[in-house]
């Protein structure tokens, strides 16, 4: 048996993890000797973060990590920890095409994605940031996909991404000067490169460009959860 090294991707999984845990504690407990352990389990969290981000000579950031847990830590119900819930646009044009933008941040190629704005619902927060992001204006047609945003790779914090297949209705190419390099339309034979995730989404989102009727999409289950795959 082979020793696999452990990876990044699993290293913020189990930070943040363990952090939800704790927040959730801190947000439920009236023990203060219960919110002393939770705080632990915060800055061991921290920890392995930071050596996940920066690596194990170099994890300095810990304490940095902590604050920003503890500033979301609330009371009862309010403070239980879930994923962030974003939205993304599978959007086609005329010629069945697909709508990708170089993202600002990563330099990465993706469908156009938001995080969801409270008092939008979630086909609302589509439209908004996709005219938002490119100046297209589109019409969600149905829901094709359901990501978890840090298997995908896309985010280093929790995230579920639901994933709409929309049409263009309207507008031009006009990229947001903050939030895109470029963008464009692409078909499945030409996408960009380097392009974030494409391995898992590609498949669906032409599937269903080109008029089949598939079930949601979701990310497969790992067994056990803890030594799943990263994939």
């Amino acid at each position: 048996m082979t020793n696999q090294p452990i990876s990044e991707k699993a290293l913020r999984r189990w930070a943040e993890s363990l952090a939800g845990v704790a927040q959730t504690g801190l947000g439920f407990t009236q023990s203060q000797y219960e919110r002393e352990r939770f705080e632990e389990v915060l800055k061991i969290a921290g920890d392995i973060k930071a050596a996940a981000d920066v690596g194990l000579s170099d994890a300095l950031d810990a304490d940095g990590h902590v604050s920003e847990w503890m500033k979301s830590v609330g009371s009862g119900v309010a403070g239980y920890a879930t994923p962030k819930v974003a939205v993304g646009a599978a959007v086609t044009n005329d010629r069945g095409e697909l709508l990708l933008i170089q993202r600002a941040d990563s330099k990465m190629w993706l469908y156009p994605t938001g995080w969801c704005d409270v008092g939008y619902s979630a086909p609302e927060v589509v439209v908004k940031e996709v005219r938002e992001e490119t100046g297209i204006e589109v019409e969600p047609v149905r829901l094709i996909g359901v990501l978890d945003g840090m298997r995908l790779g896309a985010s280093r914090i929790p995230l579920y991404s639901l994933l709409f297949f929309c049409r263009m209705t309207g507008g031009s190419l006009e990229i947001h000067p903050l939030e895109c390099l470029d963008a464009g339309w692409f078909t499945r034979d030409n996408l960009p490169s380097p392009t974030l995730g494409a391995e898992r989404w590609a498949d669906p989102i032409f599937s269903a460009i080109a008029g089949e009727q598939r079930d949601v999409f979701y990310d497969d289950l790992r067994r056990p959860v803890w030594r799943g795959g990263d994939e």
